[in-house]
């Protein structure tokens, strides 16, 4: 029993599988499953193969359908013309025998037949024979499209036939029925004309066929219409083959179009003279075409320009450049187009140019963000960044920044563009250097007399409070206005000049513009104009911290003339003048320094500048009615030692200008001005002034001996920090600008006439 059940539990050996076994079943199957998909492939090959051929055999089968629709389209066209023909012989036919009869009837009604009218009664006269086969044979010609063939035929006829020619009414019912018939042949062959010039492939040769076969029929202004029109045409489809470059090549895009334009303009105008001759009237005809024509161009070229863009610019000058040029050619042939082109271009660039410059002014006001262009400047970044100051680079970038961005606009324009709108184009360079000095303005201390430029607020991105910075700034702004932009200005208008545009032909066509030096002098003028203000504000600011400490307080107060403590001018051997002028003198000799120093190499802009304060100085004190009323009211004690010492200090101030090589005229003007109006006031209360005063000459040598004592003598030397006025008032020791707290001594002085504040004379036109 357990032997039994052991076997039960563990089959005999004989029943387990072998591991070759199950390898080999196994690997049976998956060969036969490779086996059986190779096949399936092979029945799917030969089913694609199938497939392709059946598709190969079907196409060819397509094509040969294709072939024979195509000539049994002709055949049906040729049957249609067919039964035309005859249709129309049909017709003819009826006609003629219904006519035949009536004239039958006519004759057989007579009751006594006239000897003479026997001609009458012959059914088929043997003009009616000719007139009826040279029908058929039109008829047959037309029916075949044989238009020349027709149209000889019509003409010989034509010449031959008496009744045709006469344009009145017949002499015959026959004559007339036959003239009218005869007519709408040539209806008929004019329509055929008409069709051939409106196929869309139809060459030159078979146009001007056509258009002389109309010509022939006496249709002048139809064939000319349908010679523009097919120009036209063609220009249209180039026009759309062209549309998709718009985009794409924005520059080019207006020179091809252009091109395109005027081109087929000058085609048409030489084919219409080649077969209409000098006709007036068809020349007029191709004017007003050209006319509508070159409005089309200029609104496509609007439409598809995106002008605030670099590209734009670039564009419409090419445009220009483009358009004066073929319309000179044009004006070989006859067509004067150069006014129209200038009028309906116009708008578009004077439209480019300002949202290009409006662009360029966002640009110019940013000055925080770095630009490309600074590294690709080499002519630009030596001269400006030599201004550059230890604190920060902003202000050279700035003008780095601005000179690129009027070359990048300058580089755009082409010389026929600048010769017409160079006036523009100057105009809106001054107003971004406008636009510019407003920015530098708001980069130094003080209020600026355009506080209401608030976008330029916050574009300032660093302050001018040193000397050195202050200085910096006006040297940007002359490098800028003395070299770099008249430089750029003048190379491109040398380049329009060198040109020799416009040609003759068509400056004696378009408006007469400005002389070129005339507009160069205006600009430059304006540019100056704009950099006064920032010199005169710079000038303005300075002096006023000056003279008022920080307290409001001024230091040149009228109560310095009315001590009596001053008996030593008389005493001593050689007067000094007085301490607020020898801190000026002291004070300027330091700004000159620092001048040197930043402006190094400017010595033009270090003179005017430094002739421009002093000359501020004295124009305050020439203007400052609260001076003025401690002399002219009746409070104060006047001594003549006061009047001396005021007329020494107007003569120090002239000579410090002299001294140092300044301008001095305007300066010795206002000087001599307030001398006069002292005098007059002290004379009003009784100062006898003729004694009272030494002679003019003892002013001048002691001023200059004043010069030279505090130049070279050390214990004469002025600290402006110990500078004692009346009343305990001491002069402030920080060299930083300080701010007025007197806004009554600040309108003062603002309310100064600029109108003397003249620049230098030899300033003025450095190119007059």
């Amino acid at each position: 029993m357990e032997s039994s059940e052991e076997e039960d539990d563990f089959p005999s050996i004989e029943s387990i599988t072998s591991q070759s076994k199950v390898d080999s079943l196994y690997q049976s199957h998956t060969e036969k499953g490779i086996r059986k998909l190779c096949c399936e492939l092979l029945d799917l090959k030969d089913a694609v193969e199938n497939l392709c051929g059946n598709m190969r055999t079907k196409y060819l089968a397509f094509l040969r359908i294709s072939e024979e629709a195509v000539e049994m389209e002709h055949e049906l066209v040729e049957l249609r013309k067919h039964i035309s023909t005859q249709g129309i012989l049909v017709q003819d036919l009826m006609t003629g025998v219904c006519h035949q009869l009536e004239e039958w009837n006519r004759s057989s009604s007579e009751v006594q037949p006239n000897p003479d009218n026997q001609e009458l009664q012959d059914p088929l006269p043997i003009e009616t024979d000719h007139h009826k086969i040279f029908l058929e044979k039109v008829d047959v010609l037309l029916a075949e499209h044989k238009v020349e063939e027709a149209l000889e035929a019509l003409d010989a006829e034509e010449r031959n036939s008496p009744e045709l020619k006469s344009s009145g009414d017949t002499s015959t019912t026959e004559g007339s029925s036959y003239r009218s018939v005869f007519l709408k042949r040539k209806a008929l062959l004019e329509d055929q004309l008409v069709e051939i010039t409106g196929q869309p492939f139809i060459n030159f040769v078979e146009l001007k066929k056509a258009l002389s076969g109309l010509i022939k029929l006496g249709k002048g202004p139809l064939a000319h219409q349908l010679l523009l029109k097919f120009y036209g045409s063609r220009l249209e489809k180039s026009i759309e083959a062209l549309f998709p470059s718009s985009s794409v090549c924005p520059r080019t895009y207006p020179a091809t179009l252009s091109k395109l334009v005027f081109s087929t303009i000058s085609l048409a105008t030489t084919k219409s003279g080649l077969i209409f001759g000098d006709n007036p009237v068809y020349t007029n005809r191709v004017v007003q075409w050209a006319e509508w024509e070159i409005e089309y161009f200029v609104r496509l070229v609007k439409e598809n320009a995106s002008s605030d863009t670099v590209s734009a610019l670039r564009g419409a000058s090419i445009c220009v450049q483009a358009s004066l040029n073929y319309s000179l050619m044009l004006e070989r042939q006859g067509l004067k187009l150069s006014k129209l082109i200038l009028v309906l271009l116009r708008p578009f660039i004077e439209e480019v140019l300002e949202l290009n410059f409006r662009r360029a002014r966002k640009g110019v006001l940013d000055l925080i963000e770095t630009d490309e262009c600074m590294s690709l400047s080499p002519r630009f970044a030596p001269l400006l960044s030599a201004f550059t100051t230890s604190s920060h680079s902003l202000l050279a970038d700035s003008g780095i920044r601005f000179m690129c961005i009027v070359e990048d606009i300058l580089e755009q324009l082409t010389p026929l563009t600048v010769f017409h709108f160079g006036g523009n184009i100057l105009s809106r360079i001054g107003q971004l250097f406008d636009k510019y000095m407003d920015a530098l303005i708001k980069a130094l201390p003080g209020p600026s007399d355009d506080d209401n430029l608030t976008e330029l607020k916050e574009f300032v991105s660093f302050r001018a409070e040193t000397d050195s910075e202050q200085l910096a700034v006006l040297g940007v702004a002359f490098t800028i206005l003395d070299e770099l932009l008249p430089n750029a200005v003048m190379t491109l208008w040398k380049l329009q000049s060198e040109s020799g545009e416009p040609k003759s032909g068509l400056a004696e066509n378009v408006t007469p513009i400005p002389s070129t030096s005339t507009e160069l002098k205006d600009w430059r003028r304006h540019l100056q104009h704009s950099f006064d203000k920032l010199r005169d504000h710079f000038c303005r600011q300075y002096v006023l911290s000056f003279i008022y400490s920080r307290e409001g307080q001024t230091r040149l107060d009228a109560q310095i003339y009315l001590n009596e403590n001053g008996d030593d001018l008389y005493l001593d051997s050689a007067p000094l003048p007085s301490l607020p002028f020898q801190a000026l003198f002291a004070k300027l000799q330091q700004l000159a320094t620092v001048a040197g120093d930043v402006l190094l190499g400017k010595e033009k802009i270090q003179k005017i500048l430094l002739a421009r304060l002093t000359e501020t100085v004295v124009m305050w004190l020439s203007d400052e009615q609260e001076f003025w009323g401690v002399f002219e009211d009746d409070t104060g004690p006047l001594q003549p030692l006061g009047l001396q010492q005021l007329i020494l200090d107007m003569h120090f101030t002239v000579e410090i200008a002299r001294y140092a090589g300044y301008p001095s005229r305007h300066v010795h003007q206002i000087a001599s001005a307030i001398i006069a109006r002292a005098i007059r006031a002290f004379a009003a209360r009784g100062i006898e002034v003729q004694s009272a005063l030494p002679e003019d000459e003892w002013f001048v040598e002691t001023a200059k001996s004043a010069i030279s004592k505090l130049l070279i003598g050390a214990e004469s030397e002025i600290d402006e920090d110990n500078i004692a006025l009346h009343d305990h008032i001491v002069l402030d020791s920080d060299d930083s600008v300080s701010s007025l707290s007197s806004a009554d001594s600040s309108e003062s002085f603002a309310s100064a006439s600029m109108g003397e504040l003249d620049s230098p004379k030899h300033f003025d036109d450095s190119e007059g």
